[in-house]
Formats: C-alpha cells, structure tokens, sequence
C-alpha cells in the first residue's frame, strides 16, 4: 500500500497540482496586499473612509453598548456584525485575481498560437521501400 501511495503522491499531475496550489497561496497573498495596502487606501478617501473593513452593522449589542469605533471593537465587546466591508475587500480581491488569471492564460493562449506546427516526422525508410514495392506492383 505505501509503495502504491508512493507512486500516486510522485505522478507528474499529483506534483504538478502542488506547485500550482503553491504558488497560488503566494499570489494569492500578494494579491490580498495589493488590495489592503495599495487599492483600497485610494478607494476609501475617495468615498471618505479610510479602511473597507471597518464597515459593517451591528446586528446585535454586546456586554457593552456602542457605538464602535471599529470591527475589532465591536467584536471584542461580544456583539454580533455584519462585516459587509470585508467582503467587498475579499470581492475585490477576487476581482483582481480572476483579471489577473484572464491575463495570463491569454498570454499564454498567444504563445501557443505564434509556435509553428511542427514539421511532420520523416517517413521511415522501411515504409518508403514499401511504397515503392506496392507502386511497381500496381505497374
């Protein structure tokens, strides 16, 4: 069983899957901080906040009443939110990703388009001894 296991964990599809789930965690944290350090500071001046993810709605009171200044606040007093800003930084992020994945697969679609078609392999010489009997048969 372990030797069996061993095969399947080391096929080239099961390595090949790692690497990209890899390298995806990486851009995926490089697409979060694009979003939160970089995007998102300009969207909230102009739209007068500051930080998307402090947006949100008590839904219930917690041990003490608010308001809250901020998420943390709220959640550290036990109340119960609705964080609708941290969604619409994950939508964003989301966005953002899905535009870059359309990016490089486009790229990479007219990489394969601009390779020339391989030239046929020449014929073997056997099978052109061949035709060459079959065509002075046919004589």
């Amino acid at each position: 069983m372990l030797e069996e296991f061993k095969k399947f964990a080391l096929r080239g599809n099961v390595v090949d899957m790692a690497v990209g789930i890899i390298i995806g965690a990486a851009f995926g944290k490089i697409v979060e901080s694009l979003v939160k350090d970089v995007i998102m500071p300009p969207i909230g001046v102009l739209l007068s906040r500051v930080d998307f993810s402090n947006l949100f709605f008590v839904l219930k009171e917690g041990t003490s009443a608010g308001p809250y200044l901020s998420l943390e606040a709220a959640q550290k007093a036990g109340a119960v939110t609705f964080n609708y800003g941290i969604f619409v930084n994950t939508l964003i992020s989301f966005v953002i990703v899905a535009f870059a994945v359309f990016l490089l697969i486009r790229a990479i679609n007219k990489m394969k388009a601009a390779e020339p078609p391989a030239a046929p392999p020449a014929t073997p010489e056997d099978i052109v001894l061949l035709r060459e009997i079959r065509d002075a048969l046919k004589k």
